[in-house]
């Protein structure tokens, strides 16, 4: 007589608020139950696209057509204004699996073990603090304060439905009731892998932070362009 196969458990959902990046078909997991799961901005990424097209357009012209030193002025600003379009909407991004959370902010990339993380929040901004009180912004999950109003007038109608009262008027990200706006679900999603993944072996360690010199160098140099042109001009 055969043993059937146990039913293999689901995986866990991640969050709407930002399209997951799939891996590809040779990449191996690095977590314990799944790969990567990669939140990030469609918004910012399409007007990172918008802007970088937009500069390159300008300064094209200017270097092909400009005169004096138009064109070197139009080299340098578009040194000093691609890294910094690229810092801002196509960069950031978060990736979590089982053993750690990984943030590529604007200017910072910081590693943070499950073990040093304290709590992840969305308030005006979303946020994770860790175990030693520093705090980092999540610059790819934007905060929509139009959606989070939108949740609060819902839960505040459903309060009033509610003959009993028992709704709360204000959304929390705690409470899965009640989240309706995705950058709420997406931090209720990493708050809940946080917890369940601290005290597990492969989530300790230190939290490691590198700043993005291939987005500084490239702007500084620019702005230093820049720079000497005006003040040689």
């Amino acid at each position: 007589m055969t043993t059937p196969e146990p039913t293999p458990e689901p995986s866990h959902e991640p969050s709407r608020e930002s399209t997951p990046e799939q891996p590809s078909a040779g990449q191996k997991p690095t977590g314990g139950e799944f790969p990567d799961r990669v939140f990030r901005s469609p918004l910012g990424i399409a007007s990172g696209v918008f802007l970088l097209v937009l500069a390159a357009l300008f300064a094209g012209d200017v270097l092909f057509r400009g005169e004096g030193r138009s064109p070197w002025l139009a080299l340098a600003g578009l040194l000093l204004a691609a890294p910094l379009i690229v810092a801002f909407t196509i960069r950031p991004a978060v990736y979590a699996n089982d053993d750690r959370l990984r943030i590529r902010n604007p200017f910072r990339s910081i590693t943070l073990p499950w073990s040093t993380v304290a709590d992840v929040r969305a308030g005006y901004s979303s946020e994770v603090f860790t175990q030693d009180g520093a705090k980092y912004q999540l610059w790819a999950i934007p905060v929509s304060l139009r959606k989070r109003k939108n949740a609060a007038r819902q839960a505040s109608r459903a309060s009033q439905d509610d003959p009993h009262g028992r709704t709360p008027v204000t959304a929390d990200v705690r409470d899965s009731a009640s989240r309706t706006a995705p950058a709420d679900r997406t931090i209720a999603d990493l708050r809940e892998l946080a917890e369940r993944r601290a005290g597990t072996p492969g989530a300790r360690g230190e939290a490691r932070v590198r700043w993005a010199y291939e987005i500084i160098g490239p702007a500084a140099a620019g702005l230093l362009l820049l720079v000497i042109l005006l003040a040689t001009g």
